[in-house]
C-alpha cells in the first residue's frame, strides 16, 4: 500500500511531464492547420482561435491547387522519399546483418566508420557533393535526391539495426542453415520479420528530415520538373508580399504524410523505441 501511494505522485508527475511535452510539440502544428482554414484578416486578427464561420475560408488551399503545380511537387516528395526509405532500409539492414553477424578484421572500425556519419552533418561536403552531380549529370534529376539521401540516413540505420540483429537467437539462424538455407534466406525470411519494430523506427526518423528537407532541393534540383512540397511552397513567399493562406495550406498538406506515416507505424516504432531503451 505504501509503495503504491509514494508512486502515484510520480505517476502523475511523469504523465504531467509528457502532457506538456506534447502540447509543445503539437502546438505549432495545430495554429498551422487551424490557420490554413482561415482568411487572411482571420490569421492576423486572431491566430490563436479556431476559425468561425466568419473566418473560415478555402483560399489557401485553392490557391495552391489552382496557382503552383502542388500535385507535381508532392509527388516527386514521394517519389523521393519513398526510394530513399527503400534503399536505406536494404542495404541499412543487410549492412547491420554483415557487421553483427560475420566476425571479420576491422569489424569494430567499419561499425566506428559508419558511425561516423551520425555526427557528421553530410551538409559539410555540400560543394563536393554537387560537383560530383555536375559531373555525373544527375543535377535537376530525382535521382541525385535519391542518392544523397540513402547515403544520408544510412549511418543511422546500420547503428540502429545492427544492435538489434545482435539480439537475434543465433541458434535461430544455425538451424536455417542445417536446413540448407541460404544467408540471403536467413536475411529475409528469419531475420527481417523479428526486427520490423526496429524497421519502423528507423523508417520514421530517416522519412521526416527528408520530407522536409529544403538545403539539397534548392541545390541540387530547382527546376520546376522536380521540385518538391518544401521548394515549392516558396513560391508564396514573395519579396514584398507573402500569401500567408496558401503557405499555410501547402504545410499543412505537407503534414499529412508524416501523421499518416506515423499511425501506421506507432505500435511499431514504440515497440522499437522501448525495445532499444530496455537493451
Amino acid at each position: 500500500m505504501s509503495t503504491a501511494t509514494h508512486s502515484l505522485p510520480r505517476t502523475i508527475g511523469a504523465h504531467a511531464v509528457l502532457l506538456t511535452y506534447t502540447v509543445i510539440a503539437l502546438f505549432p502544428v495545430i495554429i498551422v492547420i487551424m490557420n490554413s482554414f482561415k482568411s487572411r484578416a482571420g490569421i492576423f486578427g486572431a491566430p490563436l482561435t479556431p476559425p468561425t464561420p466568419k473566418t473560415f475560408d478555402l483560399i489557401g488551399y485553392t490557391t495552391v491547387i489552382g496557382q503552383g503545380d502542388f500535385t507535381h511537387y508532392f509527388q516527386n516528395s514521394l517519389v523521393v522519399t519513398v526510394a530513399s526509405l527503400f534503399f536505406v532500409l536494404l542495404f541499412g539492414a543487410m549492412a547491420a546483418f554483415a557487421l553483427s553477424e560475420y566476425r571479420f578484421r576491422g569489424n569494430s572500425l567499419m561499425g566506428l566508420y559508419l558511425a561516423l556519419g551520425i555526427m557528421i552533418p553530410i551538409r559539410l561536403g555540400t560543394v563536393a557533393i554537387l560537383q560530383l552531380m555536375v559531373a555525373s549529370g544527375l543535377v535537376n534529376t530525382l535521382t541525385a535526391l535519391i542518392l544523397v539521401y540513402t547515403a544520408q540516413g544510412l549511418p543511422l540505420a546500420v547503428f540502429i539495426l545492427s544492435e538489434f540483429m545482435k539480439q537475434v537467437s543465433d541458434d535461430l539462424k544455425n538451424a536455417g542453415r542445417i536446413d540448407g538455407l541460404s544467408e540471403y534466406t536467413i536475411f529475409f525470411r528469419l531475420v527481417l520479420p523479428l526486427v520490423r519494430p526496429s524497421m519502423a523506427t528507423v523508417a520514421v526518423f530517416t522519412m521526416i528530415p527528408i520530407w522536409n528537407d529544403l538545403w539539397f532541393p534548392l541545390i541540387l534540383a530547382p527546376s520546376e520538373e522536380t521540385k518538391t512540397v518544401t521548394l515549392g511552397a516558396q513560391l508564396f513567399l514573395g519579396q514584398f508580399v507573402t500569401n500567408w493562406n496558401a503557405i499555410l495550406a501547402a504545410l499543412s498538406l505537407a503534414i499529412m504524410p508524416v501523421l499518416i506515416l506515423y499511425v501506421i507505424f506507432s505500435r511499431q516504432l514504440i515497440r522499437g523505441i522501448t525495445s532499444g531503451a530496455v537493451k
